[in-house]
């Protein structure tokens, strides 16, 4: 008679095994003690599994990482009508979404000890995705003096940003990144150049003009850039360019990196997989901030991501009530929700032959991971066991009136896709399973 194994034993047997950071890619299997990865492997398991262990038979669907989000608002504290800790922690475990980095322009700012500690403890009780917040670089995000960056650490915060604003006085940028750069902490900037983007609802353009919409130029986003980039230089501050959109951001970060710059960038799934023409009908769902772009600029962020330029993809979660998107497309909000969609979209880049499975994993595992010091986003032993259990050839059709998310404006409305996830696990615990 075999020995009982110890509680807490889980065996995933016949995956898929992908590993974005090891490269590694091939059928095995991977068991888990509790809360950790205990070991993993193409020949484990190859006798049998011992009684005792749950075991897990993953039918040769692919078992990767769990997805970090690095780019989420979710609207707690202060809009709870919109989302909430809780609502956005069951959208992102059904899109196999592990862990997320939230934004700090909540209401309360999260430019405080307090309300940093207030998000971490309060998503730690609902035990659902993790949760890790940025603080504001600026105090009340107003983008003139500088928050207390070395508590706001201490206390759990991985980054400092404005969040959906950018940080546009050069003076205030060039203290934020050279303070910064005291505690190795990184800077992240939404850019774009807030005269030029003033009163714009979409893209400048042919388009824009024809709608009788004020436009915003994509020299918004060049401009700012081409300033950070500068300011970086000067300060060796450690910098990050959220959701680029513009051929000309990618352009500029290239030539940054090419540079030796630490300088790092993410872009969105609308910007690689939808242009301005998905706003042609004054669809406000499409109203996003940085706007949809021209095909010329869609297709220079796949090649971004192709070579490397782009390190990371973000669902750039931005919840909105139906009474935001509700209005004629200049006074509707900007933003759409992404969590649920994050995997599908991603692996679009997969099916459409631009990215190999592992490349396009390693932008929403291992990528954001090393950008932001976190230690998931591998499986390898010792770690934690985040995982996501998918078949990256399911297909189905985007129905935002079935997320999980309180709010359902997705840009992404009726479209089909492929890649389905079937399970999410947290910590060791599985936290999402779709009967299929």
């Amino acid at each position: 008679m075999s020995k009982p194994a110890p509680a807490g034993l889980v065996a995933y047997v016949n995956a898929r095994l992908l590993d974005p950071a090891s490269g590694l890619d091939r059928p095995g299997a991977l068991l888990t003690n509790g809360e950790t990865i205990a070991d993993v492997g193409p020949g484990l398991f190859q006798g049998g599994v011992p009684s005792g262990i749950e075991v897990v038979d993953c039918s040769g669907h692919c078992l990767a990482p769990g997805l970090i989000d690095m780019r989420v608002q979710l609207r707690e504290p202060g809009e709870e009508h919109k989302e909430t800790l809780r609502s956005a922690g069951e959208a992102a475990v059904a899109g196999g979404v592990t862990a997320m980095v939230c934004l700090p322009n909540t209401d309360p700012v999260i430019d405080e000890v307090a309300t940093v500690e207030f998000v971490a403890r309060r998503a730690r009780k609902i035990g659902l995705a993790k949760v890790y917040p940025y603080a504001a670089a600026t105090k009340g995000l107003e983008g003139k003096e500088l928050a207390e960056m070395g508590f706001l650490m201490e206390a759990g915060a991985l980054a400092f940003t404005d969040g959906v604003k950018a940080i546009g006085d050069s003076q205030t940028m060039r203290r934020a990144l050279s303070y910064a750069a005291t505690f190795g902490a990184l800077i992240v900037q939404h850019p774009e150049d807030p005269s030029l983007a003033s009163g714009g609802a979409m893209n400048a353009g042919e388009l824009a003009t024809r709608m009788g919409l004020s436009g915003i130029p994509a020299a918004a986003e060049a401009i700012m850039l081409e300033r950070d980039m500068r300011l970086v230089a000067m300060t060796g501050g450690r910098y990050h360019a959220a959701h680029v959109s513009t051929a000309d951001g990618v352009a500029i970060i290239r030539k940054a990196k090419q540079a030796g710059l630490p300088v790092t960038c993410d872009t969105a799934p609308p910007y690689f997989a939808l242009n301005e023409l998905a706003v042609k009908d004054y669809r406000t769902f499409a109203k996003l901030s940085p706007p949809l772009r021209a095909e010329e600029d869609r297709r220079a962020v796949v090649d971004g991501l192709k070579d490397g330029t782009i390190d990371a993809i973000a669902s750039d979660h931005a919840p909105q009530d139906a009474d935001s998107k509700r209005q004629p497309f200049a006074q509707a909000e900007f933003g759409g929700v992404g969590l649920e969609t994050l995997l599908p979209i991603t692996l679009e880049l997969v099916h459409d032959g631009h990215l190999g499975l592992l490349d396009a994993l390693r932008r929403v595992t291992s990528g954001p991971a090393d950008i932001l010091g976190l230690a998931g986003g591998r499986l390898k032993v010792g770690a934690a066991a985040d995982l996501v259990l998918f078949d990256p050839a399911r297909g189905w059709k985007i129905e935002p009136d079935r997320f999980r998310s309180k709010s359902k404006n997705s840009p992404f409305d009726a479209r089909p896709v492929q890649g389905l996830v079937l399970r999410t696990i947290v910590d060791g615990r599985t936290v999402f399973r779709r009967d299929v």
